[in-house]
């Protein structure tokens, strides 16, 4: 068994635990990265890829943007439609910002890299991992790694690991509340090898389910189909999802998706989670450890990185102020904007899905609503104003 010191204990490698390192070593402080998966698991792993105007920042300022301003796709809008008719919502018109499309495994791509050419401990493939202590002054993290255990002495844990890590349920009995809903409908969602043919996402309502056109990169599309959250993806050969992705998609215009071969296919659940304090002791919850929002609003990686954004803040304030203030406030700081964010997201949720319950009435208030948001400049700025990123405390 070996012992390490380290100021900050990291707990998972995704962008969350990456980014908040990174940002540690630029104020000097030290951390220890752990993450169960491989390293090339992290960086080929598809996720999110929508980047609010805020986040592009934070990467810029943070001096990690080099590759991402080279190949990330600006967007300067989003369109959303009905009954085969788009209308387009201008970002840059309504707000002055645009958002970018740049793979969440990019995003990865870039922190791993940086980390490791500044010296930083990313330690991949870890086995099982314990956090002790976090309710003293002594924290410590026990994580079994090539057939060795060792500790890891550090001043704070930061739970970085995701919805299933260890983190969360590490927290003493009775010092969460858990607020949970789960969506009766998921996401089909494919990446497709087929140059993007249309230059902005497409958000659709239609009778048979909520269908999304977006892209990857100048030669990957992505596309998702609302379906049941027990959908069985033997039954949608690459045909049947073609023919649904044009039957819901295609415009009056003409427009419908160029098809292309089909490199993944996988079905992912909706559901709004959000687990408060994000502190207990010295463990800090961060991203998806601490809250999930349904893919509609283009949330998730981009509260990641506003987390962190105020956990290293107030951590730099520590260490060369000695003020626990923003330490103390971190969790109060964090929510105000997730429950915005969650706010939003089901709100986008509601607005362009098809809900099986939902009564005749119900669907013709529903598209009454999204005709609403198509014509009214005041409805449309709100909704750019959230897409884009609401501005960091």
């Amino acid at each position: 068994m070996a012992s390490f010191k380290t100021q900050v204990g990291i707990v998972g490698a995704g962008p969350a635990g990456l980014m908040l390192s990174h940002l540690l070593h630029q104020h000097g402080i030290s951390s220890i990265v752990l993450e169960a998966k491989s390293r090339t698991y992290c960086e080929e792993r598809v996720r999110a890829g929508v980047l609010e105007h805020t986040s592009v920042e934070m990467l810029r300022i943070a001096g990690v943007a080099q590759r991402l301003e080279q190949e990330g796709l600006r967007h300067e809008g989003i369109e959303l439609g009905l009954h085969g008719r788009l209308h387009r919502i201008p970002f840059v018109e309504l707000t002055g910002k645009a958002v970018t499309i740049y793979g969440q495994q990019e995003v990865v791509k870039d922190l791993i890299n940086r980390r490791l050419s500044d010296g930083g401990d990313l330690r991949f493939e870890c086995g099982e991992v314990s956090l002790h202590d976090f309710d003293g002054t002594q924290p410590s993290i026990r994580v079994e790694r090539r057939g060795t255990v060792d500790t890891i002495r550090c001043d704070f844990i930061a739970g970085c690991d995701g919805f299933h890590g260890v983190s969360r349920s590490s927290f003493p009995d009775g010092a969460l509340t858990i607020y949970d809903h789960t969506y009766t409908f998921a996401w089909l969602g494919i990446l497709a090898e087929a140059a993007p043919s249309r230059e902005e996402l497409v958000y659709m309502h239609h009778a048979r389910g909520f269908a999304l056109y977006s892209m990857r990169s100048p030669r990957v599309t992505r596309l998702y189909l609302q379906c049941k959250p027990n959908e069985d993806l033997a039954e949608w050969s690459n045909s049947r999802v073609w023919d649904e992705l044009h039957t819901r998609l295609e415009c009056s215009d003409g427009w419908y998706p160029t098809e292309g071969r089909i490199l993944q296919k996988s079905v992912t659940g909706m559901r709004s989670f959000v687990a408060e304090p994000l502190q207990c002791g010295r463990l800090f919850l961060a991203g998806d450890a601490a809250h999930i929002v349904p893919p509609t609003g283009a949330k998730g990686m981009n509260l990641a990185l506003a987390d962190v954004h105020y956990l290293a803040e107030a951590l730099r304030t520590l260490y060369s102020e000695n003020s626990h203030k923003k330490l103390d406030s971190y969790s109060a700081t964090c929510l105000r904007r997730i429950w915005k964010a969650q706010r939003f997201s089901s709100w986008m949720t509601s607005l362009l899905h098809r809900f099986e319950d939902a009564t005749p009435f119900d669907r013709k208030r529903q598209e009454a609503e999204l005709e609403y948001v198509m014509s009214s400049r005041a409805a449309a700025t709100s909704l750019a104003e959230n897409y884009v990123g609401l501005p960091l405390d």
